[in-house]
């Protein structure tokens, strides 16, 4: 297996992770998606499986970083553009599956304090409460962007709700613990690939398979690393088989420890993924090296 360093900026090869390799391929560029995609022709990728940073809950100390916007609509921009620039790499059978969860309003709070069990949520910033909601405000991220890609040209295929058994406890006593998140599938075309056999699930009595239905539970995993927003491999690797073919090109343009390459990987599939924070992407580096041929960084 060999590893290649490569400066993105000065890479032109015309076989980007190309589908005829000796085996499967990643390429890892550190930048931001929304320039980085813009190198890719048109048609590259069979199936795009990501989860963008959440709008007002994390702090990456970026300048000009994704979900840091001091309004949500100017958030849902930014995200429309890069998954405008996902549609147009995407082959026309291509798919997106979205891993998006929601927010509150602040409240007018301007930082939020780290948490001994959650070291992460620490913000060095809060947005301002958007107008039209009040403080304690569910925002309603999942859909505003859901919406928004429709409305971008999108085909809005369907919601899943990503029940999480063993979510994080909160402490409120005004609303039900938050126990789930949306991951939503959209094509670019009004046909396009997916593969039902691939992901069925049991039956209740368990002698037999059905077609997936759209509540998925699955538990969250934590990942050796410092990267603080991983999903969990089982939910990549659902969206990935019915998503794509072996032997095609999966996308991840906010790649963070590079979970969907890792999954794409061992199925047989080779991945593109984009991470702005370099030491993330470092962690997809070690966490992918040896599982592919022509790794570049």
């Amino acid at each position: 297996m060999s590893t290649t360093a490569l400066d993105p900026a000065l890479r032109q090869r015309s076989d980007r992770a190309s589908a005829g390799a000796a085996g499967p391929t990643s390429e890892l560029i550190v930048g931001d998606a929304r320039r980085h995609l813009a190198s890719f022709a048109d048609g590259t990728f069979q199936v795009c499986v990501t989860s963008p940073p959440y709008w007002g809950l994390r702090d990456y100390g970026i300048d000009g970083q994704i979900g840091a916007e001091t309004s949500v609509d100017d958030y849902l921009a930014d995200l429309v553009a890069v998954f405008r620039e996902v549609r147009r790499t995407l082959r026309d059978d291509g798919t997106l599956w979205l891993n998006i969860g929601d927010s509150y309003t602040s409240g007018g709070r301007t930082w939020r304090d780290t948490d001994e069990k959650n070291p992460a949520r620490g913000m060095s910033y809060r947005a301002p409460t958007p107008i039209g909601l009040k403080p304690k405000d569910l925002v309603g991220v999942p859909w505003r962007l859901a919406m928004a890609l429709q409305a971008d040209g999108w085909y809005l295929r369907a919601d899943i709700i990503w029940h999480k058994p063993n979510c994080q406890p909160e402490s409120v006593k005004d609303r039900p613990t938050r126990s789930h998140e949306y991951v939503f599938l959209l094509s670019k075309t009004e046909r396009y690939f997916y593969d039902h056999e691939a992901i069925k699930e049991p039956t209740t009595n368990g002698n037999d398979s059905r077609n997936r239905r759209t509540v998925w539970a699955i538990n969250t995993e934590p990942y050796s690393g410092a990267h603080f927003a991983v999903f969990p491999p089982e939910l990549v690797r659902l969206c990935v088989l019915a998503g794509s073919k072996p032997d095609t090109v999966v996308l991840d343009p906010f790649m963070g420890s590079g979970t969907t390459g890792a999954v794409a990987i061992d199925s047989g599939r080779h991945f593109v993924g984009i991470e702005l924070k370099p030491e993330y992407a470092a962690l997809a580096r070690q966490r992918l090296a040896g599982q592919t041929m022509g790794l570049a960084l």
